[in-house]
């Protein structure tokens, strides 16, 4: 199958750019090159400001004091305070490449300015937009102030604080291919840092076949020759194994591994970030979390819209690759790992890649792959994927797929995890439900009749819209006679917490900048992930499958029902109660 990076030479493997090699002190070892960074006080600074603008121990989003958590950037972990002379002798120049995309101006930008109106990046930065439409620095500014936004509960000086960001904000039009263009960004780049140690954030917001082309011109061209570069990769990390691992050796061309942050937003989701915090704090649940208690572990996926106009990316990846491969199972890792050593992101990434490598490689029988359907409901017409003018005809694309998993370890052998993602759904949500076994013997059987799955506990993480964590319980009705119910013990978030929850892109950016990898993956943690899929995914599309068709707006194909049942389990999003 063909890959999604570009071409690049096989004998450049072992290439370091010379940009990079300026900033390192290199050890030989016989056939080894190990390279030590040189201490940088760039990083340092990133979450000074809301910390206190005078000193402050650095952390990062997993609470650790930023400086024993990235080692590697040159820190020496002593927790040293920050001081005003340490902020002024180095830089941060963020880059979006791909400025004038949708994603840029929906999701980056906004999330820039919410850092920089919570105090979170540092005196001085710059944001550099970069993309092939011809803009100036105003047109840029006028292009994402639309849709930058204030929290619902911060919203003193919003105007003031706009302003200040906009003029903070940069325009460069260049081709993705040329390293001239990148040599002209660098060159702007270097007079806006006037001379202090520059620190460099690349987000590449563009196509997977042009992300070798613009990192080969970064490594070359503009990367820092006295702080750090660091690129953030958006998904898809290629179609497969072997795309995939093209994708990543072209890349170790002009980058090391650290300096490559392959970004799943769903990885930055406040839900998510609790999961782990819910299990390895709250004895209650810790001692429950094996195969000894958990029937099934469900991880669910849905959007109430079709592509809309996205069918001509959307068919070239399909809903397996675009949601469960990468944000359904890195949650199931998450879910799913031992206790790491520590929070320290190697710890956690180790752990996590030791569930993927449990796991059974997926086959296509415990696969069931669905298209949506035109659909006429309350006389309004919904069309079919195949509809979709972007979408060629008689696609085989599945927009829906279940699939039943497995880890082959002692903690979890014989438990199902069930995955299910779908478009053009009946409702819009993404969970994690862990259903509990039922209760041996239970003396209150026979008031729940034939039906032992209405008394069974279940754990809901729901991680969008209206993020909740609830725990269904059986209760007593009150009243003289016996009668139970099924009950909700809830932490319904915007009741709990008013302030309004950060976007994912938020969190990932601030890790980015601070060095911390932990929410970011790993070259052989996407090498796992990939070995799961790929010879399933292969075997759907030689065989050419066909998708069992479902209404635009119903619960899914049948099919999905059948595959629960096959191990006598039930989805848990389908009761009365699934709220």
């Amino acid at each position: 199958m063909a890959t999604n990076s570009s071409p690049c030479s096989s004998s450049s493997t072992n290439f370091l750019p010379s940009s990079y090699i300026k900033n390192e002190k290199t050890v030989l070892f016989s056939r080894f090159v190990v390279t030590v960074p040189r201490k940088s006080t760039g990083v340092t600074q990133i979450h000074s400001r809301a910390q206190g603008r005078k000193y402050s121990h650095i952390k990062s989003s997993n609470g650790h004091p930023l400086n024993a958590v990235s080692l590697k950037d040159g820190l020496d972990g002593k927790g040293i305070p920050v001081s005003e002379a340490e902020k002024e002798e180095s830089t941060l120049s963020i880059t979006v490449v791909g400025a004038s995309g949708d994603l840029a101006k929906k999701k980056i930008f906004p999330a820039l300015f919410a850092l920089f109106y919570e105090d979170w990046l540092p005196e001085n930065f710059t944001v550099f937009g970069y993309a092939r439409t011809k803009l100036n620095d105003e047109e840029l500014r006028n292009m994402i102030s639309g849709t930058l936004t204030c929290r619902v509960n911060q919203r003193e000086n919003c105007e003031d604080k706009m302003d200040q960001f906009l003029k903070r904000c940069f325009y460069h039009a260049g081709q993705y291919d040329s390293e001239g263009d990148f040599s002209n960004l660098d060159s702007k780049l270097k007079v806006k840092e006037a001379g202090k140690v520059s620190n460099r954030l690349f987000y590449l917001s563009i196509p997977p076949n042009i992300f070798v082309d613009v990192v080969r011109s970064v490594g070359l061209r503009a990367s820092s020759l006295n702080g750090w570069t660091r690129v953030i990769v958006e998904k898809p990390f290629g179609r497969d194994s072997e795309s995939s691992g093209e994708l990543t050796r072209c890349l170790k061309q002009y980058l090391t591994e650290d300096q490559i942050f392959r970004i799943d937003h769903y990885l930055g989701k406040e839900l998510v970030e609790n999961l782990s915090v819910l299990r390895f704090s709250n004895l209650v649940f810790e001692p429950l979390w094996s195969r000894d208690y958990i029937r099934s572990v469900q991880l669910i996926f849905s959007e109430d819209f079709g592509t809309e106009g996205r069918g001509g990316y959307f068919d070239n990846y399909g809903i397996i690759r675009d949601i469960m491969q990468n944000h359904l199972l890195q949650i199931l890792a998450l879910f799913a790992m031992e206790t790491p050593v520590s929070l320290d992101a190697e710890d956690v990434r180790n752990e996590k890649v030791k569930v993927l490598r449990s796991m059974k490689p997926l086959k296509l029988g415990d696969v069931i792959v669905g298209q949506y359907k035109g659909h006429s409901k309350s006389g309004r017409s919904y069309p079919a994927y195949t509809d979709d003018p972007t979408v060629p005809k008689g696609s085989l694309t599945p927009t829906f797929a279940a699939a039943a998993l497995f880890i082959n370890n002692a903690r979890w052998d014989g438990v199902p995890f069930l995955m299910k993602a779908g478009k053009a759904l009946h409702t819009r949500r993404a969970e994690v439900r862990v259903q509990f076994r039922h209760v041996p013997g239970n003396l209150y059987k026979r008031n729940f009749g034939t039906d032992l799955d209405m008394a069974t506990n279940e754990l809901v993480l729901r991680v969008q819209p209206d993020e909740a964590i609830y725990l269904k319980i059986n209760n007593k009705v009150p009243g003289l006679g016996m009668r139970l119910d099924r009950s909700n013990l809830n932490l319904l978030y915007s009741a709990r917490y008013p302030r309004e929850i950060p976007d994912a892109y938020e969190r990932l950016l601030l890790d980015a900048m601070a060095g911390e990898r932990r929410l970011f993956i790993r070259s052989d943690e996407l090498d796992a992930a990939w070995a799961l899929f790929t010879p399933m995914l292969k075997e759907l599309e030689e065989k050419k499958i066909v998708p069992e068709l479902y209404p635009h707006g119903s619960r899914g194909p049948v099919g999905a029902h059948y595959l629960a049942a096959k191990y006598n389990v039930r989805w848990g999003d389908l009761g009365g109660d699934d709220s």
